[in-house]
């Protein structure tokens, strides 16, 4: 059985490994670290941690921002992460409905999700969850 709870400074570890492995490569700990306590502590973000027998198993975050061309609250999911022997078994869609509840409680204009490209079968997965694919991402690569 899979519950859900707010995230907590102690998962930061595992939150570090799965965004590691989401974007395949070594992100600077130090840096990750002070962002992520940043980010928990800012009500206008939302971690929400999917637990099995009390051990983390995912994880979903999302930014909420005031925008001028919607007139209202938008949440935008920064990041989704299951591990892999629990994908397909509903922890990411228990993941999306939570927010989408938390969204709809509190009167979000709407929710959005970007995924890279590449990912195919996460584009699938949004689009089943409720999710239209009507806007392209543009990327300015400034640092590095």
């Amino acid at each position: 059985m899979i519950t859900l709870r707010p995230t907590r400074s102690t998962d930061l570890s595992f939150v570090y490994e799965c965004l590691c492995d989401l974007e395949e490569t070594v992100l600077d700990r130090e840096a990750f670290e002070r962002i992520f306590l940043h980010n928990i502590a800012d009500p206008a973000v939302r971690y929400v941690m999917a637990e099995a027998n009390n051990v983390p198993v995912g994880f979903l975050n999302c930014h909420v921002q005031q925008l001028l061309h919607h007139a209202g609250p938008v949440g935008e999911i920064q990041e989704m992460y299951v591990l892999p022997d629990w994908r397909s078994q509903g922890v990411g869609q228990q993941l999306v409905e939570t927010i989408v509840s938390i969204a709809r409680h509190e009167g979000w204009i709407n929710l959005e999700v970007t995924s890279n490209r590449r990912r195919e079968r996460t584009h699938a997965f949004y689009e089943r969850m409720g999710f239209a694919n009507t806007h392209v991402k543009l990327v300015n690569w400034l640092a590095g």
